[in-house]
């Protein structure tokens, strides 16, 4: 589970530094302005709930516990 929530963040920043980098460079010196940025936040947003509904389902199968705050008394 572990692996899978850092290669999901791997990814999630991934998608994050290709949008900035569409962001910086369409447009430029001529060129026409592309979906790229949009496509990649949109993959941001897949990755993000995807991510959301592993650790769901972890939770739900017994594979992870939450710990919850210690109440203080």
């Amino acid at each position: 589970m572990v692996y899978l929530v850092i290669v999901a963040f791997m990814a999630i920043l991934g998608s994050l530094g290709a949008a900035l980098y569409f962001m910086m460079q369409d447009g430029r010196n001529g060129k026409v302005k592309t979906n790229h940025m949009a496509r990649a936040l949109a993959f941001r947003v897949g990755f993000s709930i995807l991510l959301f509904l592993c650790v769901l389902i972890a939770w739900k199968l017994g594979y992870i516990q939450p710990t919850g705050i210690p109440a203080s008394k």
